[in-house]
């Protein structure tokens, strides 16, 4: 059986720590009050985010969360070179997708955690 991924998601506004390892940006617009320095990322992955037009059809309303998830893991099936440098990431060790939204429980980052661990079984 495979070794599950050491994957976590957190705000990128939450303060960065020794136990985030990789940390991975992939929001596709830069995060508003954060500057790249303190961001102290490894990686900002914005094309592995969702499109434009996803993003602003979905606009965090939780009433559209589960048409959202589906429509951007049919994003993220078209975006093999995204997901398989995320995936290199992934198993060099832990690693931490940051993302920007206020949504702790809908946010893309969520979705791409879940996408990850799915493709690992």
């Amino acid at each position: 059986m495979a070794q599950s991924y050491d994957l976590h998601v957190k705000r990128i506004y939450e303060p960065s720590s020794p136990d985030d390892g990789a940390r991975v940006l992939v929001d596709r617009v830069w995060p508003r009050g954060v500057r790249k320095e303190s961001a102290q990322l490894t990686l900002w992955l914005r094309e592995i985010a969702p499109s434009s037009a996803l993003r602003k059809w979905f606009g965090h309303d939780p009433l559209l969360w589960v048409e959202f998830r589906r429509r951007y893991r049919v994003e993220l099936d078209a975006n093999r070179p995204a997901v398989e440098r995320l995936e290199r990431c992934i198993k060099s060790g832990r690693t931490t997708l940051l993302f920007a939204a206020r949504d702790t429980e809908h946010n893309q980052a969520l979705v791409l955690a879940d996408y990850m661990k799915a493709r690992r079984h």
